[in-house]
């Protein structure tokens, strides 16, 4: 199997968003605009009272990981809940979505927000959700690595989650002088993001150490292998996925093939028609 080696690391971007929120980004930035299909990496600092408060989206998926704290979830068609550490929620927002996102508590709220594109077939279809709790992802340990599989397969473990866009997504710890292989699929676009410590990804000739806080982007390959030369446990998300080919137009909360299509998607959002029937009442519940 060839090891896919590193392409490049980018180190992320503190940047403000929302209402008094911050977030370290790497996709999405101007070094790394996109990469198909993933638009946007985000892992996020939120305390209260800043958070995400009403706003919409059309078009591609989000997918939400808490890693400590809580989220308060809650859209203009009546779905609210609250993701709880070690839990996710995979967001369909298709046609489009209206909702908001806040801190639970008063404990400051740090996870990871993906964005991931979805086909011209599919950014149309009715808003969805895959909630799961931190019982309900499979975690597996071998040799000093514990992953977590919130999407695909690894170590014989498979997550239930449905991803429209096929896509892995593992949650990696590696005691001291642990190893992981991870088999991918050839042609898919492949990064990581290093939570903590620093990882030596590739083989052992051609590899290189990424450190805390910094993405890297693969290239192709069948898999990759990662390793933890440090005293420390490390901890990585691995994110897969298979790309899509179509043009990109995005502006704000909205991501379409053309220029038309966004300009459509303000109109639909400012009238309230097209799947944003219920954002104007929504806006005045308060």
């Amino acid at each position: 199997m060839v090891s896919r080696t590193a392409k490049k690391v980018i180190a992320s971007e503190w940047q403000d968003e929302g209402e008094g929120a911050r977030v370290r980004r790497s996709i999405g930035t101007r070094e790394l605009p996109e990469f198909d299909p993933f638009l946007l990496l985000d892992d996020f600092y939120v305390k209260k009272p800043a958070g995400f408060p009403d706003h919409p989206h059309r078009g591609f998926e989000t997918v939400t990981y808490m890693l400590s704290g809580a989220f308060k979830h809650e859209d203009f068609a009546g779905h609210s809940g609250v993701i709880e550490t070690g839990g996710i929620q995979w967001m369909t927002a298709g046609r489009g979505v209206m909702h908001s996102e806040m801190p639970h508590s008063a404990e400051e709220a740090h996870g990871i927000q993906l964005w991931i594109n979805l086909p011209k077939s599919e950014k149309m279809v009715e808003p969805a959700y895959q909630d799961r709790d931190k019982k309900d992802i499979p975690v597996v340990s071998k040799n000093g690595a514990t992953v977590k599989v919130i999407a695909g397969e690894s170590l014989g473990a498979k997550s239930e989650v449905v991803t429209r866009t096929p896509a892995y997504y593992l949650d990696v710890h590696l005691e001291k002088g642990a190893k992981f292989n991870q088999p991918l699929p050839k042609g898919w676009n492949t990064f990581a993001y290093v939570l903590s410590g620093a990882v030596h990804f590739g083989p052992d000739t051609e590899g290189q150490v990424v450190p805390k806080y910094s993405t890297v982007v693969f290239n192709d390959g069948d898999c990759v292998d990662a390793k933890n030369n440090g005293d420390d446990i490390t901890q990585f998300v691995l994110i897969a996925g298979k790309p899509i080919g179509e043009p990109v137009v995005r502006r704000g909360p909205f991501v379409m093939n053309t220029s038309e299509e966004i300009q459509q998607a303000f109109k639909d959002f400012r009238s309230g028609q097209n799947g944003f029937e219920k954002a104007n009442d929504w806006r005045l519940r308060k």
